[in-house]
């Protein structure tokens, strides 16, 4: 009977303590020589596109390394060069040196944006002689340039924080386009929202988006058949006042590109919001899909437009319908609910996103299935929460999976004498 219990109870304390997810910047805060590399993941967002996944190695630089790389770049580029730096598959340092054939290719979230061209959002993994194990883009001419210093943080098949001792980049990488470089409505028209981008104009809500920009802006634009959609109210009847007050529903004060809304929990503050519950809305998110709830209508975000810390325009496939304007339309959805925070910054499954997700054509065995996780997030857009909060926040979330082990432990041995 013992010989059956022992092993069913702890592969159950295992999943356990997988299943509380991680929480990437927690986990760097107790190691001050990433801590330039760990400020730029929250700046850049990319925190939460790491906590998003259940299998991901983060490949860190050290404070001096980090500093090199970021030295006159936009956080645009930094973000890219973030992105190509987290391999979307473990690697342990056993596994890095018992490569089949001494060399794999893996993908990485970069890939996944689709603005990498060809395999460039791929990374090379190369044994070497002296038991050296090195680094480089897939990008032609990419040179093995970066090496495998030391592990820094595993947890088995989830997650892996490794320590190399040069960026990873190659020409171009870095030159992502910027909302300081950006015109903001010719970048809607291109998007396929004209229509929005002419109210926006028209209503002089363009220079208040303009200026908000420096501090922290994020748009959903409507596209144009959202405007011709059956049921759509008769903008034309708003007074100049509602039309500013609806085109400013469009948008949070604060940045969160897609991947922060997956983990906004309860109502979101937008630029309309004048007071407590006034103009704000919520998110509702299931696997990659994510769709914002006003109470009386829900607009699935499409794509993203501009991505430039602490700017991003996303599309949006309706237009947000505010009930403080709308009350006579139809009925809302039920109310939101608070969402519980998948690493990932999770979303309804509806039409596939635009940029196709690449898997790495890579010849190694695929790693163990991760079993499902919940990571805690940083912060819902538009929440306030203090610095102390949120630290405390932090080390709480890094410090659940020490406290499950230790409860399922316990039950362990208290169930020993009956076996």
């Amino acid at each position: 009977m013992a010989s059956l219990l022992l092993p069913l109870l702890f592969a159950f304390m295992v999943s356990l303590v997988a299943g509380e997810g991680h929480n990437i910047t927690a986990i760097l805060d107790g190691f001050p020589e990433y801590s330039l590399y760990n400020s730029y993941l929250s700046q850049t967002k990319v925190c939460d596109e790491i906590n998003s996944r259940e299998t991901v190695t983060c490949l860190v630089l050290p404070n001096a390394a980090m500093s090199a790389l970021a030295a006159k770049q936009s956080l645009a580029g930094i973000k890219n060069a973030l992105r190509l730096l987290t391999l979307l598959d473990y690697f342990d340092p056993q596994k890095l040196h018992d490569l089949p054939h001494g060399s794999a290719l893996t993908t990485t979230l970069y890939q996944t944006t689709g603005n990498a061209l060809g395999n460039s959002g791929f990374v090379n993994i190369t044994n070497l002689r002296g038991g050296r194990v090195a680094f480089a883009a897939a990008a032609p001419g990419s040179k093995l340039d970066s090496s495998y210093t030391k592990s820094v943080r595993e947890v088995p098949y989830n997650l892996s924080v490794l320590e190399i001792s040069a960026p990873i980049v190659y020409p171009g990488l870095l030159d992502a386009p910027s909302a300081a470089s950006s015109n903001l409505t010719a970048l809607l028209e291109k998007a396929g929202c004209k229509t929005f981008a002419s109210l926006v104009v028209s209503s002089g809500v363009l220079k208040i988006f303009q200026s908000a920009m420096e501090k922290g802006l994020t748009l959903f634009a409507p596209n144009d058949e959202a405007f011709k959609a059956p049921g759509v109210p008769d903008l034309s009847s708003l007074s100049s006042a509602e039309l500013v007050t609806l085109l400013q529903y469009h948008a949070l004060p604060t940045y969160a590109p897609k991947d922060s809304l997956k983990i906004a929990k309860g109502r979101i503050t937008t630029m309309a919001s004048s007071g407590a519950g006034k103009y704000d809305l919520s998110v509702v998110s299931r696997g990659d899909d994510v769709s914002l709830d006003t109470g009386v209508d829900t607009s699935r975000v499409a794509s993203t437009i501009l991505d430039d810390t602490p700017v991003c325009v996303l599309t949006v496939d309706n237009l947000l319908l505010p009930s403080e304007l709308f009350r006579g339309a139809p009925a809302p959805a039920p109310g939101p609910m608070a969402l519980t925070p998948s690493p990932s910054p999770a979303p309804a499954k509806e039409a596939p996103a635009p940029a196709r997700k690449a898997k790495a054509p890579s010849p190694m065995p695929l790693s163990p299935p991760a079993p499902p996780t919940s990571a805690p997030g940083e912060s819902p857009a538009g929440s306030p929460e203090s610095a102390a909060d949120k630290a405390a926040d932090e080390k709480s979330a890094a410090a659940m999976p020490l406290k499950t082990l230790a409860a399922a432990v316990s039950a362990l041995l208290a169930l020993t004498p009956f076996l």
